[in-house]
């Protein structure tokens, strides 16, 4: 294991139960756990996009917020539904973001998953193409923007421009060179890792997949990592892809552990239906003490195929308390996986 970072949904409520009762209040504490991951020596933060819910929505203001705030840590999503994206208008963004960030962005983009309302993606003004559905409309909008970030120009000049331009075609600025290799797909099937390897994209593969033989979770997600890597090698790309898993990771180390997550009842895989027809099997989450932690993740097969590994966190629990999660990890339990 190479490198350990946090995702987090950026649930709010404004129930009283809950110490992130605004958007303003996932915002602002976003960026402060993710200052506070940086000083812990955490080495990512990672946060979900969902739309028309109570969660982090608009992910490049937040990005650009956090790089300039911190210094070391890479920032990214844990996914951009590109179904709902101008993939032209986010390569600008993105490429903003990355500069003030100096290079730290990993931009984790997708599919996308059902959301909280039908087709929200119409509303945003997008249709797919005669004869073709929503995923290919977001698989079309992803080339479009992986084309983007090669800087190559497209766009034919204005002979009498309002400012000089340099000679050629014109390409979308601000450019962030190095930031096309930065870039990941979230796959749920085995056919969609391998398709993202033939595009150039790092793997992210997160708490569920396409139940697609009936195995345990992190065999069946295992087995997604290397065929994402065969595809890779037969694809020809020269540089040595990465490849990120999201797991559910508590260690109990404390009264206030015990009391939100030590409930002893036995962790399992769960089977269930995401879309119509489509079963999927949700990966357990895993709560002990450290040592029985750390016996227990060496043997998840995906979590060894890895290079990252993204701890989801209780983001309503708040800053502190999150805090002190990755960091029981970062110093009871990574240590004993190989980190650092």
């Amino acid at each position: 294991m190479k490198k350990i970072g946090f995702l987090s949904f950026g649930h709010w409520s404004p129930s009283p139960n809950s110490g992130t009762r605004t958007a303003s209040d996932a915002l602002l504490q976003s960026i402060d756990l993710a200052v506070a991951a940086e000083e812990l020596g955490a080495d990512g933060a990672y946060f979900r996009v969902h739309h028309f819910a109570r969660q982090l929505a608009s992910p490049f203001p937040l990005l650009a917020a956090v790089g300039a705030k911190t210094s070391k840590i890479e920032i990214g999503t844990a996914v951009i539904d590109m179904r709902y994206e101008n993939p032209l208008y986010m390569a600008e963004d993105a490429g903003a973001a990355d500069l003030i960030s100096e290079g730290r962005l990993q931009l984790g983009i997708s599919r996308g998953s059902p959301e909280q309302v039908i087709d929200g993606w119409r509303y945003f003004g997008y249709e797919p193409a005669e004869g073709q559905t929503d995923a290919d409309m977001a698989r079309l909008n992803a080339e479009i923007f992986l084309k983007a970030l090669t800087g190559q120009g497209f766009a034919q000049p204005n002979p009498r421009p309002m400012f000089p331009n340099p000679p050629g075609m014109l390409r979308l600025e601000p450019y962030s060179e190095g930031l096309l290799e930065r870039i990941w797909w979230g796959a749920a099937s085995d056919a969609t890792a391998v398709w993202a390897a033939k595009m150039g994209m790092n793997l992210q593969s997160s708490t569920l997949k396409f139940d697609e033989s009936g195995k345990p979770f992190h065999i069946q997600q295992a087995e997604q990592i290397r065929a994402y890597r065969a595809a890779w090698k037969e694809a020809g790309h020269t540089r040595t892809p990465r490849v990120s898993v999201s797991r559910s990771i508590f260690a109990l180390v404390n009264d206030r552990d015990r009391m939100y997550f030590g409930s002893g009842r036995p962790e399992e895989d769960q089977f269930g239906y995401i879309e119509p027809e489509k079963r999927a099997v949700f990966g357990r989450g895993y709560t002990a003490e450290p040592d029985k932690l750390i016996e227990e993740l060496k043997r998840d097969e995906a979590i060894a195929e890895a290079d990252t590994l993204l701890l989801t966190v209780p983001n309503q629990l708040g800053v502190d308390y999150n805090a002190h999660v990755i960091e029981s990890i970062l110093k009871y339990v990574a240590p004993g996986l190989g980190w650092r």
